[in-house]
């Protein structure tokens, strides 16, 4: 779904905004931005959902790994490695897997070939920001995100996802709870 589009302006939008207004209980906003921002994937690639989601629990599940393994820095550089690279290895297979395979045949003069592998819109921007919460939590620049679909939220939020910018977590650690909204920002926006 593109912004400019009179699905999106006439549709989402008006679902995404009045009952966000309306509902002033936070948890009920943040349930609506990620069924939305979730939905707005969908839109464009249904079969990947999954995959985002997938990538997102594996940040979530190397994250709380190196919060347990805090006073053993070498179990807890063990765990970030792995989780790393498990986040890059599906960047790699679906933005390269084909650029790689394709130049091998050609080195070695074979037909090798495989299957083309299409590319998840925003694959670039979600595994990037994803690299971005468990770098920085890493490094002990920001606090573990013990709920899941907070972090789900900031890896899928809709107005960011396919088109940027990249945002660090640190820019949104606060925000997912703790934001302040008015009309006055609604209408600046």
């Amino acid at each position: 779904m593109v912004f400019s589009s009179l699905t999106f302006l006439y549709l989402f939008l008006p679902l995404a905004v009045i009952p966000y207004f309306l509902w002033k209980n936070r948890v009920y906003r943040n349930v609506l931005l990620l069924v939305l921002s979730l939905f707005f994937y969908a839109w464009g690639e249904p079969k990947y959902v999954g995959m985002m989601v997938a990538a997102t629990a594996v940040a979530y599940f190397g994250g709380r790994g190196m919060a347990a393994l805090t006073g053993r820095p070498g179990a807890k550089k063990a765990v970030f490695v792995v989780t790393v690279c498990l986040v890059v290895l599906n960047l790699l297979v679906f933005k390269y897997l084909n650029f790689f395979w394709d130049n091998a045949a050609r080195l070695f003069s074979s037909n090798w070939t495989i299957p083309q592998i299409a590319l998840p819109i925003g694959i670039s921007f979600y595994t990037f920001q994803i690299l971005s919460y468990v770098i920085d939590l890493y490094l002990g620049r920001v606090a573990l995100q013990r709920n899941f679909f907070y972090l789900l939220l900031y890896i899928s939020f809709f107005p960011q996802l396919i088109a940027g910018p990249i945002v660090r977590y640190s820019t949104i650690e606060e925000k997912i709870l703790h934001r302040q909204e008015s009309w006055a920002d609604v209408e600046a926006g």
